[in-house]
């Protein structure tokens, strides 16, 4: 079953604190004003694995934007989006006048390139320095954080070069757009392996804008309920 009408529906969100893709929608929904109940996906204890999660999403990862009735009904969720960015897509489709994370349909271009650096994150960086690639890379006896460090490195370094071309206060222009929405994660992904953010000084000056936002430190990983307390923020 369909849900058309997005007012009347509540939602859920399966996530990871660590997730920068979970990261992704816990931002865009904080700008959007879009309360969110939560399940905590342990991946570290291969919570992604269960046979109940691979019901609800069958790649196994997380996040998981489900679609609930109001009130909720026993029969369980109406739709279930089981893609970070075609999530983004649908709350932007959904709700295009609270806090708008798409530049305006009058300027095609502006949309295709944020788009485009929302893709150079959620393609090139994160499948390949996600949890189930890195465990991979240790088990065929490679080195998991020279490796996500290089390809975080590399993704990043194209998202400076386009965005040095466009960028105001936020990577297109002076308004935050998806592209924001998803460079914040990956960036708290890069400090945690130690890339040198200094060779991207635009992308860093747009982050640290994006980090003065309540709604977009909010949604921070070191401040999640399922934050290991030895890991939160003090």
């Amino acid at each position: 079953m369909s849900a058309d009408n997005s007012e009347e529906l509540q939602f859920h969100l399966h996530s990871y604190f660590r997730s920068s893709c979970s990261a992704r929608l816990r931002i865009a929904c904080n700008l959007k004003q879009i309360p969110l109940t939560y399940s905590y996906i342990n991946l570290l204890s291969n919570d992604q694995s269960s046979a109940s999660y691979a019901k609800i999403n069958p790649s196994k990862s997380v996040p998981t934007l489900t679609l609930h009735s109001k009130p909720e009904s026993a029969n369980g969720p109406l739709d279930s989006i089981t893609q970070s960015l075609a999530a983004l897509e649908y709350l932007e489709e959904a709700f295009p006048d609270r806090h708008p994370l798409l530049p305006p349909l009058s300027n095609p271009i502006a949309r295709a390139q944020a788009r485009t650096l929302a893709n150079i994150i959620a393609c090139d960086v994160q499948p390949v320095t996600n949890l189930r690639i890195l465990s991979r890379v240790r088990a065929l006896g490679g080195d998991a954080a020279t490796w996500a460090k290089d390809f975080i490195t590399d993704g990043l370094l194209a998202y400076e070069a386009i965005a040095s071309k466009m960028a105001g206060k936020f990577s297109v222009g002076d308004e935050i757009s998806i592209a924001d929405v998803c460079l914040v994660p990956a960036v708290w992904g890069a400090q945690r392996w130690g890339v040198d953010l200094s060779q991207m000084p635009v992308s860093m000056r747009v982050y640290e804008n994006m980090s003065k936002i309540e709604e977009v430190d909010k949604a921070h990983w070191q401040r999640q309920e399922d934050t290991p307390e030895n890991l939160r923020r003090k």
